[in-house]
């Protein structure tokens, strides 16, 4: 068997049943074709990634798109799917990832050891609020969004020293973006509106609150786990000679399957949390309406039946069987799959591929991983980088 190349380690498989019921009366699908399933059944509603936060928020005030499912959900993703097409990605963000990874790469031209996790999160942020419309921010968006995402994060509550200063913090942040970034772009755009989320969302009468919870929600889904996908790519390049190779000699498409190969082998996000509304059948077991279901990425990514041999090894091209995916279930599935699928490996490539064109380019120290258990996701800091 060839060997175990993740840099993260997610542990063995508790069990190779596709589907189980655990001791605590909660349910876990580790198979990628029981995943798949599962995920595209319209029965289910979110139930981790922050879901107990929004559920505190008053009746009157819409969900983000990423906590609302059924009806409401699937129109809102019907009319902004515009802008997360392949054609739509390329013909208008392509030129601010260009722009910005020139920028960010021209820093490792003056001889400095550059932080690669500063650099990539700079480039998700200005992508991503391309996208969304936050283009009129004072300066220092980089340092509020950072500080929103800290690397470590307490427990907001009520109830003890610790809750409160998360809670303070938390809200601190909330109101820190929305005067220095959100309300910026929802004065120009209320005069004069552009084709971007924030100019769809006034037009759907969206309040003020509203629309900085869906920038927070594509900000947290845009920025903070590209950040991460590009060091722990640039990770496996430093360390596999071959690997860096074979990326720089292929075109863009190939680049893309490389990049592919490695979020399937290193998901962000282990894991997802749905809860049915409806018992549901998967693999001929039924799951009962209310349940909490985790859907184990990790573990499913891995399924031999789908994604072949040696699925522990980094195969580029590999043979993916029916209905699978070359980034496997990395990006979800169904009604809540990533829509920003697209934008998020073109401007790794482009990043990359600029990183790694570089006379010398160099890892000088690998980065230090925590992992958070909640979603089995990793976060990767202190790598160091230098050129020449």
């Amino acid at each position: 068997m060839a060997a175990n190349v993740r840099k993260v380690d997610r542990g063995e498989a508790e069990s190779d049943c596709p589907v189980q019921r655990n001791p605590d009366g909660t349910w876990q699908i580790n198979g990628y074709s029981a995943g798949r399933a599962f995920l595209r059944e319209h029965a289910t509603v979110q139930a981790g990634l922050g879901i107990e936060t929004v559920e505190n928020f008053p009746e009157k005030i819409r969900r983000p798109v990423l906590y609302r499912d059924g009806k409401e959900h699937r129109e809102h993703r019907k009319q902004t799917a515009r802008f997360f097409t392949p054609r739509r990605v390329d013909e208008s963000y392509r030129s601010v990832m260009e722009r910005v990874a020139d920028a960010q790469v021209a820093l490792l031209r003056k001889g400095d050891a550059v932080q690669l996790a500063d650099m990539s999160f700079q480039l998700a942020v200005d992508v991503t609020c391309a996208v969304i419309g936050l283009t009129e921010s004072k300066p220092g968006i980089k340092r509020r969004l950072d500080r929103f995402f800290p690397e470590k994060f307490g427990s907001p509550g009520f109830t003890s020293l610790s809750g409160l200063y998360w809670t303070w913090r938390q809200l601190a942040g909330w109101s820190s973006i929305y005067f220095n970034d959100v309300r910026p772009a929802v004065r120009v755009r209320k005069a004069d509106r552009r084709d971007d989320l924030i100019s769809h969302l006034l037009d759907e009468g969206c309040s003020a609150a509203e629309i900085l919870g869906e920038c927070l929600t594509f900000a947290a889904a845009g920025m903070v786990t590209t950040r991460e996908f590009i060091v722990m790519a640039a990770w496996h390049m430093f360390t596999d000679d071959d690997l860096r190779s074979q990326y720089l000699a292929a075109d863009e498409p190939n680049r893309l399957l490389i990049l592919h190969e490695v979020l399937r082998l290193e998901p962000v996000l282990g894991h997802l949390k749905r809860r049915t509304t409806n018992d549901i059948e998967v693999e001929s077991v039924t799951v009962p309406a209310g349940s909490t279901v985790r859907i184990h990425i990790d573990h499913a990514n891995l399924d031999t039946g789908v994604v072949g041999e040696e699925p522990l090894a980094l195969c580029p091209g590999r043979t993916i069987g029916d209905g699978g995916s070359t980034t496997g279930l990395s990006f979800g599935e169904g009604a809540h799959k990533c829509p920003g699928s697209h934008v998020a490996m073109l401007e790794s490539d482009i990043f990359l591929h600029k990183l790694f064109s570089l006379d010398k380019v160099r890892m000088v120290e690998p980065p230090r991983i925590a992992f958070k258990d909640e979603i089995a996701g990793y976060e990767l800091r202190g790598m160091t980088v230098a050129a020449g």
